[in-house]
């Protein structure tokens, strides 16, 4: 159900805008999205687990934000972000 430490460094890589960069946006949402995924598949088998959606809730409300923060600095890294990893706008 948890992102896995060799997996968000993966992510990490793949997203940083320069090296060490675990901050950035594009970053912060990345790993976002791959937890809610995770957290989605979870409650497939496990459909009562409130606490758990009241935090897939709060993770996609801060994606939202953050997205909305990306979108209004910089459309481009926005619409780049938003094409890699298959999010709809």
């Amino acid at each position: 159900m948890t992102v896995t430490a060799e997996k968000k460094q993966e992510i990490i890589k793949d997203n940083a805008q320069a090296e060490g960069d675990t901050g950035s946006p594009e970053v912060q949402v990345a790993i976002l999205t791959e937890r809610i995924k995770n957290l989605t598949g979870h409650f497939k088998g496990h459909h009562k687990d409130n606490h758990s959606r009241r935090g897939l809730l709060m993770m996609v409300n801060k994606r939202r934000n953050l997205l909305a923060y990306l979108k209004r600095k910089d459309v481009e890294r926005y619409n780049a972000l938003i094409q890699k990893l298959g999010l709809r706008k």
